[in-house]
């Protein structure tokens, strides 16, 4: 099972501190909220609901039949503030409230809220009180809750964004995997806790997009149309530019000629799936080749619907009239290496994050980011404060990284108008001979395999 240690000390932190706390905790559908709030409340003193998309009426039921059963009460509760008022701990520690899948239960319509916030103000009960409220959308965590909120919002002691793990939780996850599997299966599903769980290490990458996701019990076969739908209504009109987008249609100018939608409706769409981190818009680094930069580039971020509109959704009828090994033989093995070059982009970019947290770099880097150019891109650049820079390019495809490659990387260079203090050759595979020999000759040349990420 994936753990978030991090997340999990900070709520610890949080839990040992000698006050009230309230903590708003949110993350995308399978961040594995309730593994994380499990390890939490171990040992301690807790009350956890679980709300229901119900009435404001049902809710309160909801809670009070729990506290009944759960507590060995005989009386109902009439309001949210006498169901707190049941819980406290008779020996005085500290209690956690969790309040799961909050959305559904605080709204301007009733006082919950307002309850919580008495409670933890000490207005209910003595004892300290710790506040958990979660949630499985983005949009309620980052911007809802703070429009019911109004000005209570100042509340919220700290805000806990569960993110996708990164590839070195990938790393750890599936410990007898190779690099080469681990950068796979991180470009295919990504870091969604919940999927990662259910990826089987014993299995190959072919055997578990064959099980997991082609066939038509597989646990991902309607992840991607599932989680869309779970924050956005007209499906068909996101999976057309989602579709879109994964066919090569990355500029607002290609996406209104292929899809035939205005280019304000699909700066709208836009948006919506930008705010539960769905696409973004390829932002490059700042440098003085701005124009030389190609601008206004979207991409698909989640690396899962990605992988599903790019290989799945063109191809549905064949799925089903396919045996899930054939169709991965047909549709997918041949241009996988090709989709997954992004992805190890990803990998090489947070390895040298992590040099740069050790401080095994010969400057500190005050951000990292890439440079998509009108003709040429730069994998990765990191800039120091004072604007040293480092930049790497990245091969997963080819056989054996060649000499064209750096001389293609030093070309990307001049046209972004920049120097590097230090220059990265990432390779999934070998580098050729001059390669080799030129960083033998020049230190500020470093080659880095896919063995040493």
């Amino acid at each position: 099972m994936v753990t978030r240690s991090n997340e999990l000390k900070k709520l610890e932190a949080i839990y040992q501190s000698d006050s009230n706390n309230l903590v708003l905790m949110y993350g995308r559908l399978g961040c594995g909220k309730e593994n994380l709030l499990g390890s939490f409340t171990t040992g301690k003193n807790y009350f956890y609901y679980r709300s229901r998309q119900c009435s404001d009426a049902k809710q309160l039921q909801y809670m009070s039949q729990q506290i009944k059963e759960s507590y060995s009460v005989s009386t109902s509760f009439d309001s949210f503030a006498d169901c707190f008022k049941a819980i406290a701990p008779k020996n005085g520690d500290k209690l956690v409230v969790v309040i799961d899948d909050a959305g559904y239960a605080i709204k301007k319509t009733n006082d919950l809220l307002a309850n919580l916030v008495s409670l933890k103000k000490g207005n209910l009960i003595s004892n300290k009180v710790m506040i958990i409220l979660t949630s499985a959308s983005i949009v309620w965590g980052e911007s809802t809750f703070d429009d019911i909120a109004g000005t209570t919002k100042s509340v919220v002691d700290e805000r806990i964004k569960l993110e996708n793990l990164s590839f070195l939780d990938v790393v750890r996850a599936f410990p007898s995997y190779s690099v080469a599997e681990c950068v796979s299966t991180y470009g295919i599903i990504g870091g969604v806790a919940d999927y990662l769980d259910r990826w089987d290490s014993t299995m190959s990458i072919k055997d578990n997009i064959c099980s997991n996701i082609l066939s038509p019990t597989g646990f991902l076969c309607k992840a991607a149309e599932g989680y869309i739908s779970t924050e956005l209504r007209e499906l068909s009109c996101y999976n057309t530019i989602l579709g879109s987008i994964a066919s090569g249609n990355e500029k607002l100018n290609d996406l209104f000629e292929d899809t035939g939608y205005s280019r304000a409706k699909i700066s709208v769409y836009m948006k919506n799936l930008a705010a539960f981190d769905v696409v973004d818009k390829v932002v490059s680094f700042e440098t003085g080749g701005w124009d030389n930069t190609k601008k206004g580039v979207y991409r698909i971020t989640d690396p899962y619907i990605n992988f599903w509109f790019t290989f799945i959704y063109p191809h549905l009828s064949e799925v089903i009239s396919h045996k899930p090994e054939a169709f991965y033989d047909k549709y997918i093995a041949p241009t996988l290496d090709e989709y997954l070059q992004n992805y190890f982009v990803n990998v090489c970019r947070e390895y040298l994050h992590l040099l740069n947290m050790v401080g095994q770099l010969n400057i500190k880097l005050t951000k990292i980011g890439t440079w998509v150019g009108k003709e040429g891109t730069i994998d990765v650049i990191g800039q120091s404060s004072n604007r040293e820079n480092v930049v790497g390019i990245c091969n997963w495809t080819d056989k054996s990284m060649g000499y064209e490659r750096y001389e293609e990387l030093l070309e990307s260079m001049k046209m972004a108008r920049i120097n590097a203090n230090t220059i990265f050759l990432f390779s999934a595979t070998k580098f050729d001979d001059k390669l080799v020999q030129l960083s033998k000759e020049n230190n500020t040349v470093v080659l880095v395999d896919m063995t040493e990420l």
